[in-house]
């Protein structure tokens, strides 16, 4: 049976995180995940999790500037990066989060490839000093253009060539399926490196009840590769979050 994290980035995000945190609780999630929280006091995020007993799955680097979505595959901002790496692995560690995803950037080229890998490996040495993951995510071209990383080949080549225990790949099916779909057959080759799947509804981007991908074949596919981790609700909701979740026991 399929357990759900709710992505606080997008559902309840009109809501203070600790706030967020407990009304995803009371929705009936088995864990929470987010995008950026670095403006809440961890010790307030961390009260919230003790208070409720859900985990908080993973954190994202901050994007930078306007426009960047990222800055670990730009070249000659490495400082700025690992800055930015530090600062998401250190948050995750005082609330107990276990993963943390670099993001990219908006890149291309050798010396975009050059700068990602260094900086993914400073983030994993520095991850592995307190247990935690490092997660990297194709984005895809239509609502991220130009974004360096779009690919879940590309993103494999890299963990493949970096060989980092704790570098995993963020299988988000909303993206994978915009991204050439066929997400079963990629789901089961890519289960050695995911270190986390997310879902929305596609093309939309709402709840999974709708819309091109039938989510309760994919569950049930996700389910039966043994895969026991809970799978993150990325979507957004369109309005009171609620009302949209019916799909939490409809695609079941």
């Amino acid at each position: 049976m399929p357990r759900f994290s709710a992505n606080l980035g997008f559902l309840w995000n009109d809501l203070p995180l600790p706030q967020a945190i407990h009304a995803a609780a009371a929705a009936g999630f088995d864990a929470v995940e987010c995008h950026w929280p670095y403006d809440t006091d961890p010790t307030a995020v961390k009260a919230a999790l003790a208070a409720t007993g859900l985990p908080m799955l993973g954190l994202n680097t901050l994007r930078g500037q306007p426009g960047e979505n990222g800055l670990a595959a730009l070249p000659g901002r490495e400082a700025e990066a690992r800055a930015e790496i530090d600062r998401a692995l250190d948050y995750a560690a005082r609330i107990g989060c276990g993963a943390v995803h670099v993001m990219a950037g908006i890149a291309l080229g050798p010396q975009a490839e050059a700068a990602f890998r260094a900086n993914l490996g400073h983030a994993c040495d520095k991850a592995a000093t307190q247990g935690a993951v490092i997660l990297i995510e194709p984005l895809n071209i239509f609502d991220a253009p130009g974004y360096f990383l779009n690919r879940a080949e590309h993103a494999a080549e890299i963990i493949a060539a970096l060989a980092r225990p704790n570098l995993r790949l963020m299988f988000d099916c909303y993206h994978m399926q915009i991204m050439g779909g066929d997400l079963t057959r990629r789901l089961q080759a890519l289960a050695p490196i995911i270190g986390h799947i997310q879902f929305a509804a596609v093309p939309g981007r709402g709840a999974p009840d709708r819309g091109e991908v039938d989510y309760r074949h994919i569950f049930a596919a996700i389910d039966a590769m043994g895969w026991t981790r809970p799978l993150g609700a990325e979507y957004r909701p369109g309005g009171p979050v609620e009302p949209t979740l019916g799909w939490m026991t409809a695609l079941v």
